[in-house]
């Protein structure tokens, strides 16, 4: 079966009300494309950190069976659509990342990997698992996860055949490129997006901020990668919708016919805990 996956880059700030009218206009393109699979940015419902210092006022914290979420899965109707959102829980606060469909929640993670001090704004997630969906097994990270292998490795061994990463990946703020494009930053994004693609033969959906919000410059690059490390399309450096068509078990076969890279594991030759 044939299915078709976009992925954002698209600019989101604090005000909900443009946050959804944004997301409903992102969502009608990818229907309109043939879409199944949306991958909205993180941090989309309300915006992310305006800098990575311990703001006082972050972004709106919603609930989890909030009215927001709920108007989520109402704009996602047939669709599979991952969205991030600063998720409330009592006196804590997660940077969070939903997929909804019109049905409701399918799957939830709370970022586990927290960069620079955003640990003074958010509480850590404890784990990474798989899910299921009409479009697939899928898994999901946020941002700073996606640098660690073990992350996307979990989700794999867990029978993810898609994961969705969802962004608010900036620019190198001690040393910035002239042309986002160039900057050190937007090539370890990339980089890392098409090794987890490859080092665990699964098909990556990687959305991101894009624009300026506070003092981060964002560097877009949303893009959908196959299970061979090749990426199959995306937007480049300014906001945009990167979509690619693939028939899932066959790509998925295809790439793990002769190489099983999960297959060919020897979990017994690594160290404990790895």
């Amino acid at each position: 079966m044939t299915i078709r996956l976009a992925a954002v880059a698209a600019p989101f700030g604090r005000d909900l009300d443009e946050c959804f009218a944004t997301i409903e206009r992102l969502a009608f393109r990818a229907r309109s494309e043939g879409a199944s699979v949306l991958a909205l940015p993180e941090a989309c419902l309300g915006g992310y950190l305006a800098n990575l210092g311990g703001e006082a006022a972050g972004p709106p914290a919603l609930r989890r069976d909030g009215p927001e979420l709920a108007r989520l899965a109402g704009i996602a109707g047939d669709m599979v659509i991952c969205a991030g959102y600063c998720e409330a829980e009592g006196d804590l606060r997660f940077n969070s990342v939903v997929c909804v469909t019109g049905d409701g929640i399918l799957g939830h993670h709370r970022k586990v990997h927290q960069p620079l001090r955003e640990n003074q704004s958010y509480a850590a997630g404890d784990g990474f698992t798989a899910f299921d969906t009409p479009a697939g097994r899928m898994g999901m990270m946020i941002c700073y996860d996606k640098a660690f292998p073990e992350s996307a490795r979990s989700l794999a061994l867990d029978g993810a055949q898609i994961v969705v990463c969802v962004s608010a990946w900036p620019a190198s703020r001690t040393d910035p490129a002239p042309d986002l494009a160039d900057d050190r930053w937007t090539r370890r994004f990339d980089l890392f997006d098409q090794a987890r693609a490859l080092e665990n033969q699964v098909v990556w959906v990687s959305s991101n901020q894009s624009g300026t919000f506070g003092d981060l410059r964002f560097v877009g690059r949303a893009k959908i990668v196959g299970p061979g490390g090749e990426i199959l399309a995306a937007t480049g450096v300014s906001a945009g919708v990167a979509v690619a068509s693939l028939d899932l078990e066959e790509t998925l076969a295809t790439a793990r016919r002769s190489m099983g890279h999960l297959r060919d594991r020897r979990p017994e030759a690594y160290a404990a805990g790895f």
